[in-house]
Formats: C-alpha cells, structure tokens, sequence
C-alpha cells in the first residue's frame, strides 16, 4: 500500500516537473511579448540614423563597430559554430553602411571560431571602409571581388550573411549586384540578413517571388516595417546603443536587453 502512494505521488511530481519545463525552457519564441514595439519607416529610420550623428555626437565607425558586434554575437547565438555543416561563412558587403557593418562582422567572427569569406564587390575610397578590410585581412580573411557560385557556395560553406544593401535601398538592384542577388536566390545556404534583406522594399518588403528569403533577420537599431513580412524566420535585435530619450522621441519601445547581451531574439 505505501509503496503504492509512494509511486503515485512520484508520478504526480514527474507530471509537474514536465510540465513545468515543457511551458518555460523549451517555450517558443514569440513576437507576443513585443507588440508595443514600434517598427520604423525609411524616413523614420534615416532621421535616427542622423540624431545619433548629430545629436548625440555618435560617430560613423562607433556605431558600425558597435552593430557589427552586435550581428556577430547574434549569429554566434542563432548559429553555433559547431551545429553549421561547416564553420565556413560566406559574408556578402555592399558599398555603403550596412556592408560596414558586414565586415566588423566578419572580424568577430573570426575570434569566435567561425572561418569568414568576404565578397566584396564594390570598394569605395573611404579611409574607414579602407580599414575596415584592412583589418579583416590582416586577420587572414580573404576579401575578394570574384562573385562566388552557387554550386561552391552550396558546397564550400555553412552559412551566408547578407550585407549588401541597408535602409536606404531604393530598387532596382543595381547591374554590379544582380549576379550575387541571383546566387542568394538560388542558394541551399542558409542567409542571415543585416537589418535589411538585400533587394527587398524598406517598407513593403519582398516584391517578387524571386527575391530572397532569409533564414534569419538582425534588425539594427530597431526594426523596420519590412520586418513585419518576415515568414519561418529567426528575427534578432541588435545596437544596444540607442539612448532613452531618443527611443522616448521615435515612440520605439524597444525590449530590455539581458545582462551583458548585444542583442534579443524576438522571434
């Protein structure tokens, strides 16, 4: 008879514990919890880009240091090293910010034991983008101008980081661009695109069938309304820069961060 009871109470405790287990750990992500949040136009995302300039005297290469991170420790979180096929990670840069940001990214990740590939189609003759490749190079990354193809992509490497084109797109996608935009299309690879999906509308997001169709989304800053078309993607949040009364100004209600963390998966 005790033995009994002692069995049921056991089974009882077992069902608790599961139970208890099954609705926090192992919960999914969910975008409920940040409904308030306020994803931004292009306007609206241009003019927290300049107070950050002007207002509060950030500069140009703090901030994409300070993204770049940022992306690098949240791809480290959506993609651990050891779970890719490979720790190879192709890294697509445009000319302006947001390929910026796709270098810093590349360099962190090189101190996280991922092994980095840049494409780099079109340099431009800025001393900060200039260093930035500089930089990656001096750490054995290879940069290059050669667009890769999509069967050695599909063969060579483990993941893909899109940071071609930022918040100031505008489409069409541009002829220096269209052979990359076309291997993202066709590619098995899984993508993880920085702030932006390349070639997609800032505001609308994809416009055709053909545009790509990330795995994961980093939104810099805050989110933008592309972000709301989002379909079976991991979504990120990254840049804890943003001071309070600027977030107080744009309405943003961004989610808190976690202790030290660079970032916070919202979905």
């Amino acid at each position: 008879m005790l033995f009994q009871l002692f069995k049921q109470k056991f089974a009882l405790f077992a069902r608790i514990q599961a139970t208890s287990i099954n609705s926090n750990s192992l919960r999914p992500f969910s975008k409920v919890q940040y409904r308030g949040m306020k994803y931004l136009n292009q306007l609206e995302a241009i003019s927290v880009d300049e107070e950050l300039f002007n207002e509060y005297k950030f500069s140009v290469d703090q901030l994409m240091e300070l993204a770049g991170l940022s992306c690098a420790h949240a791809i480290g979180d959506a993609y651990t090293s050891d779970s890719l096929r490979t720790n190879k990670v192709l890294i697509c840069c445009g000319p302006g910010n947001n390929g910026g940001d796709g270098l810093v990214a590349a360099r962190h990740l090189s101190l996280m034991n991922y092994e980095p590939y840049v494409y780099y189609p079109k340099r431009t003759d800025k001393d900060l983008f200039k260093n930035l490749q500089h930089q990656a190079e001096c750490m054995g990354i290879t940069v290059t101008a050669d667009c890769p193809a999509a069967v050695w992509i599909d063969a060579e490497f483990g993941l893909i980081v899109d940071a071609l084109f930022g918040f100031s797109f505008k489409p069409p996608v541009r002829d220096a661009f269209r052979s990359i935009m076309e291997v993202l299309q066709k590619t098995t690879v899984p993508i993880v695109s920085v702030d932006i999906p390349s070639g997609w509308d800032v505001e609308l997001g994809p416009q055709t069938g053909c545009d790509i169709k990330p795995d994961c989304l980093i939104s810099l800053t805050a989110p933008k309304l592309c972000a709301k078309h989002l379909v079976n993607a991991k979504h990120y949040l990254g840049g804890r820069f943003v001071p309070k009364k600027l977030e107080e100004k744009y309405s943003m209600s961004l989610p808190q961060y976690k202790d030290r963390d660079l970032f916070v998966r919202l979905s």
